[in-house]
């Protein structure tokens, strides 16, 4: 017969090693989505006023995230905007803007899997100039796709960078930077009778590291220095623009990414250490859409006096 103690020792081992198991699996495989509600909280106090009697439409410009790629109708960052649903959380109930703008309608002309070059197409055919007794809040996501389509199974192109140096990415960016002007002068054209534009920077589902091949996609050296420039312009905007007022997506979502169960990375969030991104790493999940409602919502309340006001002049 074994002696006791060598079998307290396999015991042991085996312990040691499915808790080392169960480790690698939560710090470097799993994604868990968590429950409940997801980002920072939105006072009700604001949302008990009435921020304009105008006629006020809200307008969704941009891509899938816009769109609502993989959310059931209704629970998508611009339909929360507009109104709770029927299963909101209790912390956020009562914070939409159909709450503070008795005359408010909604238009989305998103589209899933576009780019900033069709954004541009998209403005110039589909929105047509509004009445001037119109304001216009402008929601908006763009410039996402063009880093990340096709994710390396093709050489890079404009609209479609990944893997991309930044010597070879360098023409694309300053296009880019000329494109989303022309789209920003466009939408201001659009609405003689005033508008404001909330323009979501991009995120980064790295959570800052760049280390894409850790989801399994191809390295990207440069990637996040691309990244980088492209939010660097969406700032400048918000900076030269009166109507532009910049989201932090870039900054809301970091920790949320696939590092968000390690707990020695920079960004890790201990109240929430949760993924927020879809199972495509490029849309948020139904908490990350919760948390985008209430970064847009926050950044609405803080300009809630100048809505409805016109507003012009920019750069």
């Amino acid at each position: 017969m074994r002696k006791p103690w060598r079998l307290l020792l396999l015991v042991a081992v085996g312990a040691v090693l499915i808790a080392a198991a169960a480790a690698y699996k939560y710090l470097w495989i799993s994604l868990p989505e968590g429950t409940g509600p997801a980002g920072p909280a939105v006072a009700l106090e604001p949302f008990e006023q009435v921020w304009t009697e105008r006629p006020v439409l809200l307008l969704g410009i941009g891509d899938s995230v816009t769109a609502g790629f993989g959310v059931p109708r209704k629970h998508s960052y611009f339909e929360r905007l507009a109104h709770n649903p029927d299963d909101e959380w209790p912390d956020i109930e009562g914070r939409c803007l159909s709450a503070a703008l008795p005359n408010l309608t909604t238009r989305n002309l998103a589209i899933s899997g576009s780019t900033s070059l069709h954004h541009v197409d998209i403005i110039e055919a589909q929105l047509e100039e509004q009445p001037p007794e119109v304001f216009g809040l402008v929601v908006m996501t763009s410039g996402g796709n063009d880093l990340i389509h096709d994710y390396g199974r093709r050489p890079p192109r404009e609209g479609a960078m990944y893997g991309a140096t930044f010597e070879r990415a360098k023409p694309w960016i300053d296009n880019f930077e000329r494109r989303l002007g022309e789209m920003l002068r466009a939408i201001e054209a659009r609405f003689p009778g005033g508008c404001m534009i909330f323009l979501a920077d991009i995120y980064d589902p790295t959570d800052g590291l760049g280390d894409a091949a850790t989801a399994g996609l191809p390295d990207w050296p440069d990637g996040l220095k691309i990244h980088a420039a492209y939010n660097d312009i969406i700032h400048r905007y918000g900076e030269t623009f009166a109507t532009v007022h910049v989201v932090p997506m870039h900054a809301g979502f970091l920790g949320h990414g696939i590092h968000c169960t390690q707990s020695w990375q920079p960004h890790y969030r201990a109240e929430d250490p949760h993924y927020w991104y879809a199972w495509n790493l490029e849309d948020p999940n139904a908490r990350g859409f919760d948390a985008l409602r209430r970064l847009f919502l926050l950044e609405m309340v803080e300009q809630k006096g100048r809505i409805g006001v016109a507003v012009t002049g920019d750069e």
